[in-house]
């Protein structure tokens, strides 16, 4: 995929030399740090990430809005400022213009979620990124239609997503029938059910298993050679020795579900609350599945870039 030459990138110095190299490239989001981990945790994962991205063959670009600026690759002090200041705005689709835009009142410091990563590695001119799990409908979605920008924008852009499926918290079955219906092709590395993020196993079947890199590449190909826009989400499952059974993850969401806040503020609270109830097991199998994800979109990326 080609940068779109129009479009204000700050590219890290890292970033810039394997573009100029023709080295491959793996986005990831940043609100894993500003939102999505507490601190120190969120910069040891954010690198560890970076660090299984290059160890598998490719180089690491993580993207944010710095000083109204949309940034490709970040340095160490970058992420320490989006890991410790209390003003990072979380940005989706709707809100990646506004933080752009240097209009009064926009913010300037945002971190990026799934769809705005989706955006920004398209423009950049990247094949695939990694996360740890997508959004999706919420559950009572049906009444409240609260359904994550995540899904419209696997349908519509054309970047790769490695990530542990859709987040356990979400209506599994609903989000499962959406992918289906906006036509986004779901395949499972090395198994042929759809992981729900913290559990290896959802009772939702994928549409193709791939067992190696070299397959989740040759399907990559096959989409973008089709034309047809959209993306590939690879579900990763967690690593066994981590994995959460999902009766127990039910038992827990369905305790606390009642008292969660309404809106964009449900997803944290929630992560928050099965951290505590898990013992912190939920958090130790969410800070693996990241660097685990990064690690096969490296291997892919290198496959890509073969």
């Amino acid at each position: 995929m080609t940068a779109n030459p129009d479009f204000d990138f700050r590219m890290s110095t890292e970033v810039d030399a394997a573009r100029r190299a023709g080295r491959p490239l793996v986005a990831l989001e940043s609100t894993l740090i500003s939102h999505g981990l507490p601190y120190p945790e969120n910069i040891e994962v954010a690198q560890g990430a970076e660090v299984a991205v290059r160890d598998a063959g490719a180089v690491p670009a993580t993207m944010a809005v710095l000083d109204g600026h949309a940034h490709v690759g970040l340095a160490d002090d970058d992420m320490h400022r989006l890991a410790t200041a209390s003003d990072v705005a979380k940005l989706s689709r709707r809100d990646l213009a506004i933080a752009l835009s240097g209009v009064p009142g926009a913010p300037t410091l945002g971190a990026t979620t799934v769809s705005a990563t989706m955006i920004l590695a398209e423009r950049a001119g990247i094949d695939i990124f990694a996360t740890g799990g997508i959004g999706g409908v919420h559950r009572g979605g049906e009444s409240s239609m609260d359904v994550s920008a995540d899904l419209f924008e696997l349908a519509h852009t054309p970047v790769a997503v490695v990530c542990s499926g859709p987040k356990l918290i979400l209506d599994l079955a609903r989000t499962r029938e959406v992918l289906e219906t906006m036509g986004v092709t779901l395949v499972g590395y090395r198994t042929d059910d759809m992981p729900a993020f913290w559990a290896r196993h959802s009772g939702l079947a994928v549409d193709c298993r791939a067992d190696s890199p070299a397959e989740l590449a040759a399907i990559i190909r096959s989409r973008a050679g089709l034309g047809i826009g959209g993306a590939v989400l690879i579900c990763n499952p967690v690593d066994p020795a981590l994995a959460l059974e999902i009766d127990e993850i039910e038992g827990w969401i369905e305790a606390c579900i009642d008292s969660a806040p309404a809106g964009a503020a449900a997803t944290p609270w929630l992560l928050a609350e099965i951290a505590k109830r898990s013992g912190g097991r939920s958090l130790a199998a969410n800070k693996r599945l990241i660097i685990d994800n990064a690690a096969l979109a490296g291997a892919v990326a290198a496959q890509l870039g073969a």
